[in-house]
């Protein structure tokens, strides 16, 4: 399979460079649209904070989108307990494997160490938790 050489500008390639080395003027940008978005959805900072979690579950999301999205809502004021809730709130709906999945990269956002069993799995099967292994 070949890739397709796209065109792309300037700004697009400078943005995108930015966000993948973790430039701040970059990173600001981002931070200064999700707080437009949390006025305009008309949600407290802690609730929206918690909805993109929930939304982060329920798509089964890569992990770096967890760490920027907890420390978020953490920032906003949620708590550990809360993002918890969060998970099993959305648990009916999203079944188990997706939270099987989320509940490590949840960990790892919060700080905390995975269990050494738990921690090898996914470093040598990284699709093990989504199998709930």
């Amino acid at each position: 399979m070949t890739v397709p050489k796209a065109i792309v500008d300037d700004a697009t390639r400078d943005a995108l460079l930015g966000l993948a080395i973790g430039d701040v003027d970059v990173l600001k940008e981002a931070v200064d649209l999700r707080e437009a978005e949390q006025q305009s959805s008309g949600l407290d900072p802690v609730t929206f904070g918690l909805v993109k979690i929930a939304a982060l579950i329920a798509l089964d999301s890569p992990p770096a989108s967890y760490l920027w999205q907890i420390a978020n809502a953490l920032d906003a004021g949620a708590t550990p307990a809360d993002v918890l809730g969060v998970l099993r709130a959305v648990a009916p709906q999203v079944g188990g494997p997706k939270i099987i999945a989320a509940a490590p990269e949840i960990m790892v956002a919060l700080g905390l160490s995975l269990p050494a069993e738990q921690e090898s799995m996914i470093l040598t099967d990284p699709h093990a938790t989504a199998r709930g292994v």
